[in-house]
């Protein structure tokens, strides 16, 4: 998967499978009718210009895209001030951590706190 590409007509979801808001989620769109892309962040390795793509559409640093809070980040890491290269790396070696679900339709783009979140794009 190269650049992030969107539509109007879908929405596209970067989730993690062992996520239970993201499997909320998943279904209550699914529910709704909507068309949706799905992306396993787990089974789908992003690059790190997608990382960036991802934090730059939704207007934070792409440290604000790693959950200093996860299980898997605290049993490897502490908080840390990384460069925005070592987040995007740290990033891809422990997908898990990243923060998601995502939904992208568009020019919109949000980070979805709440399985209702998908129907505001």
């Amino acid at each position: 998967m190269g650049e992030i590409a969107t539509s109007n007509r879908q929405i596209t979801l970067f989730y993690s499978s062992k996520s239970v808001r993201a499997k909320q989620t998943l279904a209550y769109a699914k529910a709704e009718g909507l068309p949706i892309l799905e992306i396993d962040i787990l089974k789908t390795p992003l690059t790190g210009t997608q990382i960036a793509a991802l934090a730059d559409r939704l207007h934070i640093e792409i440290k604000d895209l790693v959950n200093q809070e996860h299980r898997a980040y605290k049993s490897q890491f502490e908080h840390h001030d990384f460069s925005s290269v070592d987040w995007i790396k740290t990033r891809r070696n422990n997908p898990e951590i990243m923060k998601h679900p995502i939904a992208l339709r568009g020019d919109i783009t949000i980070l979805v706190e709440t399985p209702t979140d998908s129907i505001k794009i």
